[in-house]
């Protein structure tokens, strides 16, 4: 009957034993899975936040962007008349005009800008890169098309090189004043030719006497040919400056009307020569050498053909057509006709 006991008492505490091991193996298998299931939700949960910072970052980044220049990296803030230019749209009519002057062709910004700053940016990205430029690289533009010096205008060696957006972002750090730039040495070479240009200037104005002004500005009153006579800003090409003092009388600086020569082979325009001779005395206006109005003889031939091909933009509103000089007084008698 002992035995018999015990032998069941050694059953009950074998069963025990058991379950408690068959428990031990169930919580072993269950609980790693649901840490793992755990740390899974909280870091999808992480993933998802750090996707809406990037995209608030990007979206931001983006827009900071468009208040820089794609170009120089200055913002338009700066500028107080907010003047921008789109760097993938056409030319505008003044940029336009100043290329038929200098016949040269492009149609688009990014063409010119090619040529000008040596970029390219039709590969652009929006948000990597400024979809405008401001109105001092626009004002480089047209002063390295009209071979003025621009270096004033644009100190830097080269455009910016932009970079996608970074915790380091140098985009986002300095919007409200521009892109931060590096400190640059200055270009020895290009000191130098600012100095030369600037003392070619001021010789230029040391040369210029009083006296002389006042006698040019006396014959242009004395010729007062403003309202009759054609100016040289009117010609569709730019030619160079001497090619432009040649074909314009020393009187009144305008386009040559029905032009004389002297003896002294100096060309004025008929009617402001015989006025200044009546006024000032006979002598020649340019240099004071002896002129009497029997003296006056028409150029030769070939130089009024030359007069003739000249092409002028017609100053009419809403005209703007390219007209040969000897065929502009046909092309105005229309107008006064439609008129």
């Amino acid at each position: 009957h002992l035995a018999n006991n015990s032998k069941g008492n050694m059953a009950a505490s074998l069963d025990q034993v058991n379950e408690e091991k068959t428990d031990t193996v169930a919580l072993m298998s269950h609980s790693p899975f649901e840490k793992e299931t755990e740390l899974n939700k909280s870091m999808q949960a992480i993933d998802k936040g750090a996707f809406h910072v990037s995209q608030r970052e990007a979206k931001t980044h983006q827009e900071n962007l468009q208040h820089l220049c794609r170009i120089c990296g200055s913002s338009f803030k700066t500028d107080p008349y907010k003047r921008s230019h789109p760097v993938h749209g056409p030319i505008d009519d003044e940029m336009q005009v100043l290329l038929r002057k200098k016949e040269k062709k492009a149609i688009s910004w990014p063409d010119l800008l090619a040529k000008v700053f040596k970029i390219g940016v039709k590969g652009d990205i929006d948000t990597i890169h400024p979809t405008k430029f401001c109105h001092q690289c626009w004002t480089v533009v047209q002063k390295k098309l009209s071979n003025s010096p621009y270096e004033m205008f644009f100190p830097r060696r080269s455009p910016v090189e932009w970079q996608s957006h970074s915790s380091s972002c140098d985009v986002c750090g300095t919007s409200p004043r521009g892109v931060k730039r590096k400190k640059q040495v200055l270009n020895p070479q290009l000191s130098k030719k600012l100095r030369m240009v600037a003392g070619r200037v001021r010789k230029i104005r040391q040369i210029k006497n009083p006296k002389q002004v006042n006698q040019k500005s006396l014959m242009k009153k004395i010729a007062s040919c403003k309202k009759i006579h054609l100016s040289t800003k009117i010609l569709a090409v730019d030619y160079p400056s001497d090619f432009v003092k040649s074909i314009s009388c020393q009187i009144c600086e305008h386009i040559l009307a029905d032009p004389v020569e002297t003896t002294c082979k100096h060309l004025f325009c008929r009617t402001c020569i015989l006025k200044c001779l009546k006024v000032m005395g006979s002598y020649c206006p340019a240099c004071c050498y002896p002129c009497f109005p029997t003296d006056l003889v028409s150029p030769v031939k070939s130089f009024l053909s030359i007069m003739n091909s000249l092409l002028v933009i017609c100053p009419v509103k809403d005209c703007q057509e390219e007209v040969c000089l000897g065929k502009y007084c046909h092309h105005l008698s229309r107008h006064k006709e439609i008129k």
